[in-house]
Formats: C-alpha cells, sequence, structure tokens
C-alpha cells in the first residue's frame, strides 16, 4: 500500500519588515505636483543666487567671423636691400661680382658708378637679390614715338657729364617709379628726355596708340654696370608727340632729382647731359 500524498507547500511569506505601500491614486500625483511646483516657484530666486550654472550662455549667441587674412605682395619685399649710403653699397658688392668689372663702375666710358646704382635703389627703381652675383631688377617703360611715312623715334647716342659717349640706337625708354602707372611713366619719360623740346604741352601733345601695350622680361649682363646680371621687365607703348623736328635733333636732360634728399649723392652720380634723336624706319627697331 502506498503512502498519502504530502500536502502542498504554504504560500512564502514576506520579509517581517517589508512594508506595503498603497499604490499611489491619480488624484493624490496631481496634488503632489502641485505643491512641489508652488515651493520650486517661491524659491526660483534664491535657488538661483545660492547655485549659479557652471555655464552660461547668451540667449542670442555672438556670432565668430572668419575674417580672410591680408599678406603682403611677395613683390613689394622681397629680395630687396636698403643701404644708407653708397660705401655700404659698394662693401656689399665688392665680394660678389668680379673685381675687374667692379673696378669698371663709372671709369670705363658709357658705364655708371656706385652712386647711380644707389640712387636707384633708394628711388626704389632698382632692387637687388641676395645672391652671388646679384641680380638687378628693373621696371621699364618703352615708348615707340611715331613720325610721318612709318618712322619711329630713336635715342642715337647720349652725352654723359663725365664727357663720355654712350651708344643707345633705342626708343624712348625710361625707369619706372614705384606704384607708378604706364601711362603715368609715359608723361614723365617724355617730359624728362623731350621736355626741352615740346614744352609744357605734355598733357595735351602725348597720345598713346589705345591697344598698342605689350610687357616681356628680357635677362642680360648690364651695360651701365659691368658684371652686375639684370634683368628687366619692359612695358612697351606706341605713342604720337606733338611738336617734335621731323629730322636730328638734340635735348637736355631734366634735373632728376632736384628736388630730393638725394642730390648730394646724385652730385658724384654719372648722369646724361644731353640725347641725341633720329627718325628711322618703323621695321628697323
Amino acid at each position: 500500500m502506498s503512502p498519502p500524498p504530502q500536502p502542498p507547500p504554504p504560500p512564502p511569506q514576506p520579509p517581517p519588515n517589508t512594508l506595503h505601500r498603497k499604490p499611489t491614486s491619480l488624484p493624490d500625483f496631481f496634488f503632489t505636483a502641485f505643491s512641489l511646483f508652488i515651493l520650486l516657484s517661491s524659491s526660483h530666486k534664491h535657488a538661483t543666487n545660492l547655485f549659479p550654472p557652471l555655464f552660461s550662455f547668451p540667449i542670442y549667441p555672438r556670432r565668430f567671423l572668419k575674417f580672410p587674412t591680408m599678406s603682403l605682395n611677395p613683390a613689394q619685399n622681397s629680395n630687396r636691400h636698403q643701404f644708407p649710403n653708397p660705401n655700404s653699397l659698394s662693401d656689399w658688392l665688392r665680394p660678389r661680382l668680379p673685381s675687374d668689372s667692379f673696378a669698371s663702375w663709372g671709369a670705363k666710358p658709357g658705364t655708371k658708378n656706385v652712386h647711380n646704382l644707389w640712387l636707384e635703389i633708394s628711388e626704389g627703381e632698382t632692387s637687388l637679390t641676395d645672391s652671388n652675383p646679384p641680380t638687378r631688377t628693373v621696371e621699364v617703360v618703352i615708348v615707340r614715338v611715331l613720325g610721318k611715312n612709318d618712322l619711329v623715334l630713336i635715342e642715337s647716342h647720349q652725352e654723359l657729364s663725365d664727357g663720355s659717349v654712350r651708344t643707345r640706337s633705342r626708343p624712348l625708354s625710361e625707369k619706372m617709379k614705384p606704384g607708378e602707372t604706364v601711362d603715368s611713366a609715359v608723361i614723365r619719360a617724355v617730359k624728362e628726355e623731350l621736355g626741352s623740346i615740346v614744352g609744357g604741352c605734355l598733357g595735351n601733345c602725348v597720345r598713346i596708340v589705345p591697344g598698342s601695350y605689350s610687357k616681356k622680361a628680357e635677362e642680360r649682363v648690364s651695360v651701365s654696370y659691368p658684371g652686375l646680371p639684370a634683368r628687366y621687365v619692359l612695358h612697351t607703348v606706341e605713342a604720337w608727340v606733338d611738336g617734335l623736328p621731323e629730322g636730328e635733333f638734340a635735348t637736355d636732360e631734366g634735373e632728376e632729382y632736384g628736388d630730393s634728399d638725394e642730390k648730394r649723392v646724385a652730385a658724384g652720380a654719372v648722369y646724361c647731359k644731353k640725347h641725341y634723336w633720329k627718325w628711322v624706319d618703323s621695321g628697323s627697331v
């Protein structure tokens, strides 16, 4: 005979310290939330002062604008040297040039001296690279003055202040000043080299031919400064100039440094006293 079945185990009893909480009713929930809202509203100012926020952001945040950076034009500062006087320039050039070539500056007919180069640098007409040998860079305006019967005016030669004669055989040309436009350089070139003939009518008697402008660069050894390589940036235009003789003629050079502080240094430079001009066939130049 089998034993009788065991009775089922009693249900588990809760721990003696466990509290039975009555579920919160919906009205009690709203009452509690409303009370909490009143409490927080009344103490908002004090709580704000006692517990300031860690980070503060304005209502309208400031916009951070990105400004473009400005850079200098490299041509304005690169490879430019300033020398306080011609002697300092001479000391700088001497170890960088062939001694025989440098010694011929101002001594060989048709050449210029250190005073001339120093004036060009001081006036901003010339820059020198820091190389061995240095390279002289010059911006030049060339004016092909047109005449009758398809002729062009050229400067055949110059008479210099030291009594020497320098052969030119080229159209009117002039070194450009810093920041000078081609049109302004043309007027100044005509004034300085042809002014003794055309007089004061420059604004009316010089007419640049539209569309005649061209630009190119050339590199060659300077005739004025033997042994010094040069880079010429040539700005060429054609122009009509009224009041010029039809045959050969000569003009006196205007005083280039008459109103400048460099006049004392210019007295030691070799300068052009007289220009000699003639008309040639336009196809020959």
